[in-house]
């Protein structure tokens, strides 16, 4: 992909992206998500409906006139968007590829994140880290990270969250809000999750395809997996072939959320043929 051709995508997903956390998840995103405390801002002339116990009584007595202390809330939040970019993500039988769902999720939640003056950091995984960006604040630091997640090319194809959460734990001594998107087609990563979310606010953001949930019997026909490389012909008028791979998925689906459930992590499906604001909006609105 040439410079321009990246500028063009990378400008036109903030267009999209920035629009829905302006005006949709701005607000809920900092709602959901509070700061440290309170910390004092000033010292102004009391109003009526002010809260008689923020009256300070020192300046009151000096003016004779009632004065309350302001205070505002004491973000400094840190985002850490963990982003699986392992062989299955680039898979779609719909309008769009799983990774490419999983791009704008992300940039979606970067600005809300900017748009309340939070830092935004970025871990690109595969069954090892492959990108590690601190966290930052603003536009230009945004625009990076999707850059990274549109043109970023992996050394590997596999998929280890659990090496991704040990990685992110060893980083961020400060507690964070953590995302983590992939379609969890993984396994043994419970217990490591369950010691980050101990720590962390840990999100866990599933994105996959209607086409991923069962086999369709279309014949014999050969399939590579994305992740190894290998080559197999499968018969998929086999109703045990069918069968087995949807016992397959369906074992690592409910891994997954028995795995978030148990650590006290939260969860959000997004098929990609649905609307993922809406997803978004109902799980902040849930919070």
């Amino acid at each position: 992909m040439d410079t321009k051709e990246l500028l063009k995508k990378v400008r036109k997903i903030e267009i999209k992206t920035r629009r829905l956390s302006d005006h949709i998840f701005g607000g809920e995103y900092h709602s959901t998500f509070k700061g440290r405390g309170m910390t004092f801002s000033e010292v102004r002339q009391y109003q009526y409906g002010d809260d008689v116990r923020n009256i300070d009584w020192n300046v009151t007595a000096r003016t004779n006139l009632p004065h309350i202390k302001v205070f505002e809330e004491e973000r400094e939040l840190i985002m850490m968007l963990m982003v699986d970019i392992s062989g299955s993500e680039l898979f779609g039988t719909e309008e769009q590829f799983k990774n490419e769902v999983v791009t704008e999720i992300a940039a979606t939640l970067a600005f809300s994140a900017t748009q309340n003056n939070d830092k935004i950091g970025l871990i690109l995984f595969t069954d090892e880290v492959e990108l590690y960006i601190p966290p930052k604040k603003g536009r230009s630091h945004v625009l990076r990270i999707i850059r990274e997640l549109i043109e970023f090319k992996p050394k590997s194809k596999g998929t280890n969250v659990a090496e991704a959460l040990k990685f992110m734990r060893n980083i961020m001594k400060k507690k964070a809000i953590v995302f983590v998107l992939s379609d969890f087609i993984a396994d043994d990563y419970k217990q490591t999750l369950k010691i980050a979310a101990g720590k962390h606010d840990v999100t866990g953001i599933r994105v996959f395809d209607k086409r991923e949930e069962e086999m369709p019997n279309i014949g014999m026909v050969q399939m590579q997996d994305e992740e190894t490389g290998e080559l197999l012909l499968v018969n998929t008028q086999s109703k045990t072939v069918r069968k087995n791979y949807a016992k397959f998925y369906t074992e690592k689906v409910e891994y997954y959320k028995d795995s978030f459930a148990k650590s006290g992590a939260g969860t959000i499906d997004c098929r990609v043929d649905e609307s993922y604001v809406k997803k978004l909006l109902g799980y902040f609105k849930r919070r």
